[in-house]
């Protein structure tokens, strides 16, 4: 049974095509690619079709990340086949868990530097979208620091669920 991984940011532009692309690598380097599956939505849909903002994709192709990428919104029709959604602030948090059309499918949802035990209180990724490439690049080492422990929780319920 596949264990399915959806990051949620704005307008799946910036950070959740970030995320996704970062998560889905540490995911086919712990031999998890065939068990998990990786996506991404904004909470709006300003830029469906569009592909990843050109500094997102830059700064990704430096650190050796690929992206290809289409944006979209997430729906509420989205939870019956996720088993995870990771919002990147908790502005995307909110209305995320009130698009949920069960409880359960609330409890879903988690913030991704909750799986960052370095993180501290703010558990917000930043949007660059109106900055420079440092913005990007702060968002990037955010979302690599987080992967590792959302793959650590991944990983035990993907084996969880082989027992």
């Amino acid at each position: 049974m596949t264990y399915r991984v959806s990051f949620v940011c704005t307008g799946n532009i910036c950070r959740s095509p970030m995320a996704e692309s970062v998560f889905r690598a540490r995911v086919e380097e712990a031999g998890l690619g065939d068990r998990v599956e990786v996506e991404s939505a904004g909470t709006g849909g300003w830029h469906e079709g569009d592909g990843a903002d050109p500094r997102a994709v830059a700064v990704l192709a430096e650190h050796g990340y690929g992206t290809d990428h289409v944006a979209r919104q997430f729906q509420a029709s989205r939870f019956a086949r996720l088993d995870l959604v990771i919002a990147l602030d908790s502005g995307h948090r909110k209305p995320l868990r009130h698009l949920a059309p069960t409880e359960q499918d609330a409890e879903k949802v988690h913030l991704l530097r909750s799986y960052d035990p370095a993180a501290g209180a703010d558990l917000d990724v930043p949007d660059p979208y109106y900055g420079g490439l440092d913005g990007f690049e702060e968002c990037l080492e955010m979302v690599e620091a987080a992967s590792e422990g959302l793959l650590a929780a991944v990983r035990e319920e993907v084996e969880g669920r082989a027992i």
